[in-house]
């Protein structure tokens, strides 16, 4: 499978997925699809909640979905989002967690463009499990 292909599949359920969030307070529709280091995709939505604190973004809906099947390791990550945001912090450090060196994150907007960022480069110094030692 090339890089386009690839590319191709995660925009399409991360905007899939975008379809379904719950959002009633931001009305922001943000999707998020990970490629796992088993070559397994998984996508999420962000699902807000009336107590803001409670309110789970896309990036770590998909991460969480993949932990719980087994999955350590995020080769890549695709968010999509109407205007092509990046993670948020809180997402950052829960990706970092779970990263692989070489991770690239993709920002996808409503319009097609998309923009590739090494995850180093989103997150230069992040606390990771190392951290712990």
């Amino acid at each position: 499978m090339t890089k386009e292909s690839i590319n191709k599949k995660l925009r399409e359920a991360a905007l899939n997925t975008s379809t379904k969030a719950y959002a009633p307070y931001s009305h922001f529709h943000i999707g998020s699809a990970v490629l796992m280091e088993s070559g397994k995709i998984f996508s999420g939505c962000n699902v807000e909640n009336a107590s803001y604190g409670a309110t789970i973004c896309a990036e770590r809906v998909a991460i969480l979905k993949a932990i719980s099947e087994g999955e350590t390791k995020i080769k890549k990550i695709y968010v999509y989002s109407k205007d092509g945001w990046p993670p948020c912090g809180l997402c950052r450090q829960v990706i970092c967690e779970f990263a692989a060196d070489d991770l690239e994150v993709i920002l996808g907007d409503q319009e097609g463009n998309e923009k590739n960022i090494p995850f180093k480069d989103l997150f230069p110094a992040g606390f990771t499990p190392d951290k712990l030692k």
